[in-house]
């Protein structure tokens, strides 16, 4: 089955936008990365063009060059022999005057279920920051038991995301 026709893994379609739905363990993490429209409008762009995913070290194979709505995303970390792959779709975008970011939702094959949402807003006392916002759990029987690596790993990249900004 190709990436294109893999269906998403969890009921709880755009979540990230409200109240974190139960069953999950739920991540919300947030770093200041600067002052002014210019920053704001430089990560918006890094981040809506796939940059950020890049920068933090994963290899990305993505159906558009800029996040869209429906966008699939393949994402690789590791080398060689450990090299794990999984896909993406986002679910929805953010596209506001002081306020821009998308969440992606898991699909098939991923080693997770759940979503992810990256959001950078410019606050009215001119900071910038950086959020993200998620839900997930193990989807897969290996990464249910490994869970103590998974969740390790999830918690790596998030800081390698925070500080690619």
């Amino acid at each position: 089955m190709t990436l294109l026709e893999r269906a998403l893994t969890y009921p709880e379609i755009g979540a990230t936008a409200g109240q974190l739905p139960g069953g999950y363990d739920h991540l919300r993490v947030q770093r200041v990365i600067g002052h002014g429209v210019s920053t704001f409008r430089r990560a918006a762009d890094r981040w809506m063009s796939w940059q950020m995913h890049r920068a933090a070290g994963l290899t990305v194979e993505a159906t558009t060059p800029r996040v869209e709505q429906d966008s699939r995303v393949r994402l690789r970390l590791g080398w060689h022999l450990l090299r794990i792959s999984f896909g993406c779709q986002v679910v929805y975008g953010v596209e506001e005057e002081r306020r821009r970011g998308f969440a992606y939702g898991t699909l098939q094959g991923h080693p997770e279920q759940g979503e992810e949402r990256f959001c950078v807003d410019w606050r009215e006392d001119d900071t910038v920051v950086f959020t993200i916002t998620a839900f997930s759990r193990p989807g897969i029987w290996w990464s249910r038991a490994l869970a103590p690596i998974s969740h390790r790993l999830q918690q790596r990249y998030t800081r390698r995301y925070l500080h690619a900004l």
